[in-house]
């Protein structure tokens, strides 16, 4: 499993100080991204080859608040791989405690077409390295 630890910030959070429920989302793409980055796949040339990676459906569960200023950490491993898709568990958790968790299913498509790509060889090495 890849971790990203990330600190909370004053944009992340709602009047209240606690985390607004959408930012976790992009606390997620963060680190879908960050993972991708180390692995040594440039999301840059995929746009270059017309492949873009999207998000083809989302289960998230909340379990706590996070606040203004804490150190979180999010975790990314892959569950499983199809053809054009493959699926994703993310968490986010302070120390050992989980604030929320996500099963993503993302899949490959034309840039242009939006019509499902099989996954790039560069990709689907990474996924089967990674595979839980």
């Amino acid at each position: 499993m890849f971790f990203w630890p990330l600190r909370v910030y004053l944009e992340d959070t709602d009047a209240g100080g606690i985390v607004f429920y959408a930012n976790y989302l992009k606390f997620m793409e963060r680190a879908r991204t960050e993972w991708l980055l180390q692995a040594g796949v440039s999301l840059q040339q995929l746009a270059d080859d017309s492949v873009q990676c999207v998000v083809r459906s989302l289960q998230i569960d909340y379990q706590q608040p996070a606040q203004l200023g804490q150190q979180l950490q999010v975790g990314t491993a892959v569950k499983e791989i199809r053809r054009a898709s493959w699926t994703l568990h993310q968490d986010v958790r302070r120390n050992s405690t989980l604030i929320c968790e996500a099963t993503v299913r993302l899949a490959c498509v034309h840039a242009s077409s939006l019509k499902p790509l099989p996954l790039p060889l560069v990709l689907l090495n990474v996924l089967q390295k990674e595979i839980c």
